[in-house]
């Protein structure tokens, strides 16, 4: 079975991928966003520990900022596609 860590490279390759091969703006904001979460799924696989308690008053608990920060870049991520497709419409008005 293929580990979390090894799915988010594949998922982080592929966005590469789209961002060498593809020309339209659209489509490099998309592969964007799948290195964006490819990433984000490879350090949640890092942060796995088979075993441990959430970290509400646990007796072994797993530690909770690598879940933080990921949730942070997803929130971040979101903003960042926002603005740039609004960049591109507003590109795309422009030229016409």
């Amino acid at each position: 079975m293929i580990s979390p860590e090894q799915a988010g490279v594949i998922i982080m390759l592929v966005g590469i991928y789209g961002l060498m091969a593809k020309r339209e703006p659209i489509k490099l904001v998309l592969s964007i966003n799948v290195v964006s979460l490819g990433l984000v799924l490879f350090f949640i696989g890092l942060a796995y520990s088979p075993g441990k308690d959430v970290p509400i008053m646990p007796t072994n608990p797993v530690d909770p900022l690598p879940a933080t920060l990921m949730l942070t870049t997803l929130v971040v991520d979101v903003a960042i596609t926002s603005l740039a497709l609004a960049i591109i419409i507003r590109m795309r008005r422009d030229n016409q």
